[in-house]
């Protein structure tokens, strides 16, 4: 039992560090094209 708890207290920065990573959503490295890559729209036929 002691066990489980020491693991449990060991992982909860880890689970605490994954939750802020995946709720905060940071901005990619480099120029981002304002144009979607998928659309709905299939365009003009060639």
């Amino acid at each position: 039992m002691r066990a489980l708890v020491a693991v449990a207290i060991g992982l909860a920065p880890v689970l605490l560090f994954v939750l802020l990573v995946s709720l905060v959503d940071l901005p990619p490295d480099g120029s981002t094209s304002p144009k979607p890559l998928l659309t709905a729209d299939p365009g003009p036929k060639k």
